[in-house]
């Protein structure tokens, strides 16, 4: 899990990490393991910040959908095309 602080812009949390190497980096990996974990968590934080008024997190809640989207989309390519995926 990486400890650095959640950007401020939810545009920064669009483009998941690499899967694989979030992968690689656990001592052992589960269905829960996250590329997007940056993402959720400045969306938690965005909601701590404004008193959870979910109408002024919107933005960080899309940034996280379009990463989620983005690394499934990912996989998906990476099987298609036979490439080895970590799960």
């Amino acid at each position: 899990m990486s400890t650095s602080s959640p950007p401020n812009s939810p545009q920064e949390n669009v483009k998941p990490a690499d899967y694989k190497d979030v992968f690689a980096a656990r001592q052992s990996y589960t269905q829960h393991t996250d590329p997007c974990e940056q993402a959720a968590k400045a969306s938690l934080s965005c909601m701590d910040r404004n008193n959870y008024d979910r109408d002024s997190c919107l933005d960080f809640f899309q940034a996280y959908r379009d990463c989620k989207k983005a690394w499934l989309e990912q996989r998906r390519q990476d099987r298609r095309a036979g490439r080895p995926t970590p799960i």
